[in-house]
């Protein structure tokens, strides 16, 4: 089963752009969108190569959303909503034979960091134990946007984003207590964990993609015991129509 995670930044734009033509020659057998920002009633209206789709929509208009698209047959697909949480559409599931595959859009702390205290001391926590009562019924593999670069390594410039959004220490905590306490393994940094300058998210602004100053806030996290069935995990970062690149896995 091939994986494919993207943050679309809007899935009516970027189906202007390649998207019919990234299906064609990535052809995933699931695909986890983010950022999808589109009215449920416009979603029923947009034609997709898959046979299971399910969409969890923000109530702004415009705003947040993500989705799983499948060929392959789940046992069910849901809209996860945590409970004490704005309805931004931020987790959609499919539970499959063998895992529960979630896709995620973690909300952004904000340029000013208005969110960060919301994010690290409601979503986090909530997201996290959340995952771990899951993680008990069988194994997960979570994907998606999570909005932060977890070591200095995920990123070009850390010495200038310390204090900035996706990069301060109360989001890399967050990320360092959902990979212990779900617990989770980052896939791809465990089978990459010297490599540097891959990326998954680029700054619109100064040409920052063809300069390849950019984030991996893009992962998947599997739970440990689906280590030895995943083939492969990759970066497409030569995918172009969003300010994200997609990631795949191979189980």
């Amino acid at each position: 089963m091939k994986i494919i995670s993207w943050n679309v930044n809007g899935l009516r734009a970027v189906m202007k752009k390649n998207f019919t033509e990234f299906l064609e020659i990535y052809n995933p057998d699931v695909l986890c969108l983010q950022e999808v920002r589109t009215p449920e009633k416009e979603l029923e209206k947009i034609d997709l190569p898959f046979v299971y789709k399910k969409f969890s929509c923000a109530e702004k208009a415009g705003y947040s959303g993500t989705a799983i698209l499948s060929k392959v047959a789940p046992l069910k697909m849901y809209e996860v909503q945590l409970e004490n949480h704005p309805v931004e559409g931020r987790i959609t599931a499919a539970e499959f034979e063998s895992f529960t595959l979630f896709s995620i859009y973690v909300p952004n702390a904000q340029d000013d960091l208005r969110r960060l205290d919301y994010r690290q001391n409601n979503w986090d926590k909530d997201l996290r134990n959340f995952l771990h009562q899951e993680s008990k019924k069988k194994p997960i593999i979570i994907c998606g946007d999570l909005n932060v670069a977890h070591t200095e390594i995920d990123l070009a410039r850390p010495k200038q984003n310390t204090m900035n959004a996706g990069f301060t220490t109360e989001e890399r905590e967050g990320m360092s207590l959902m990979l212990e306490e779900v617990p989770l393994c980052d896939i791809w940094r465990a089978r990459n964990p010297d490599v540097k300058d891959k990326y998954t998210w680029w700054s619109f602004r100064g040409g920052a993609r063809s300069r390849n100053v950019g984030w991996r806030i893009d992962y998947f996290l599997i739970s440990s015991e689906l280590e030895k069935a995943i083939d492969s995990v990759d970066i497409l970062d030569e995918v172009k129509g969003s300010d994200h690149c997609p990631i795949v896995l191979a189980i």
